[in-house]
């Protein structure tokens, strides 16, 4: 039986995991950065490839250890390659390819948003291709048709700001803190969603399955500090008013991910919906697609909670390469899509 260690470095989570060619996981370890970028309000690329530079091979060792393998019992090593942050990408490809030539194992490149939709494969225990897909983190609102594991085809996607990007930066506007998603929910939990009248961007455009959440950010900051003020004080504000727009801001962007997709299952005919990404842990959207999948009559997978985050159990999706014999070369390169601090400004 073949074992596969999976190596994910996109962002601010070092990660490694071994894998069965059975999907079965034997282990897991997640390095977060959190703490180094709090005081930024985002994610600082320099910040995130230093840390993984410092974390990539104790987190290997230890998913080695907690395994109960050793190095030589490896068949293969995958490592996501695309998209993320170009130079945190480039530290987790070149332990990969370090430990393929010196292993003499082959190398399989995984692509972080495939990954992100096979984790429901995972979760499911069984195949849930073909289907819809829906990635929502804080760098990326995406819609796919995904036909097989490996084969997607884009439907649509932000036009700006992803979802998760919209949550970080009102959280900052309204001082919650970083992560913001998180804390963003919890405070909505105290709001009342109906206060504040804030627009559903594209939501009632029909010919399109794209996202725009920066006009819907803006919004956010004229009702709460007045348009042409470029100074933002959210200690001054009531903590009620801050609960209520949390709750406004978070039934927005979830009208808006809920409405696409329904319309992609409309458009393509599928009756399956799997979910991935970061802002798929937050529980009323969970909740809204649930209720909406009973409706509807469709089924719905959405991982728990511990691989909605970037994790390197999902580059289990590996597997399928290795079994269908796609190996990649040393020449293997990165493709980022992704070099912007997620957070720091709030507009």
């Amino acid at each position: 039986m073949s074992l596969i260690l999976t190596i994910e470095s996109t962002c601010d989570e070092t990660a490694a995991a071994v894998i069965r060619d059975n999907l079965e996981v034997l282990s897991s370890v997640v390095a977060s950065q959190e703490k180094l970028h709090e005081r930024f309000g985002g994610v600082v690329p320099e910040i995130a490839s230093r840390a993984h530079v410092e974390r990539i091979l104790p987190v290997i060792d230890q998913a080695i250890a907690k395994a109960g393998v050793t190095l030589a019992d490896l068949s293969a090593v995958a490592v996501a390659h695309r998209p993320g942050l170009a130079g945190s990408l480039l530290v987790g490809l070149m332990a990969a390819k370090s430990l393929s030539l010196a292993l003499d194992i082959p190398l399989i490149a995984v692509d972080h948003l495939q990954a992100h939709i096979y984790a429901c494969r995972l979760a499911a225990g069984r195949d849930v291709f073909p289907c819809v897909g829906l990635i929502v983190s804080g760098g990326h609102s995406n819609i796919y048709r995904c036909e097989t594991p490996l084969d997607f085809t884009p439907l649509g996607g932000t036009i700006d700001d992803a979802a998760g990007e919209a949550f970080d930066k009102v959280a900052s506007m309204l001082g919650l803190g970083f992560p913001g998603g998180p804390a963003l929910q919890r405070t909505a939990e105290k709001g009342d969603p109906k206060r504040f009248r804030l627009p559903r961007p594209l939501l009632d455009d029909d010919s399109r399955l794209d996202f725009s959440f920066s006009g819907l950010k803006t919004a956010v900051r004229y009702q709460l500090f007045g348009a042409g003020r470029p100074d933002m004080n959210a200690s001054a504000l009531d903590p009620q008013l801050i609960a209520d727009m949390a709750a406004s801001v978070q039934a927005a962007i979830i009208d808006c991910l809920a409405g696409k997709s329904l319309l992609a299952l409309k458009r393509t005919s599928y009756q399956r919906l799997c979910v991935g990404g970061g802002v798929a842990a937050n529980r009323p959207f969970r909740e809204r697609l649930e209720s909406l999948a009973a409706e509807h009559k469709f089924e719905l997978h959405i991982p728990p909670l511990s691989l909605c985050t970037d994790n390197a159990v999902m580059g289990a999706i590996a597997i399928e390469k290795l079994k269908a014999g796609k190996f990649a070369g040393l020449d293997l390169d990165i493709s980022a899509g992704l070099e912007r601090i997620a957070a720091i400004a709030p507009i």
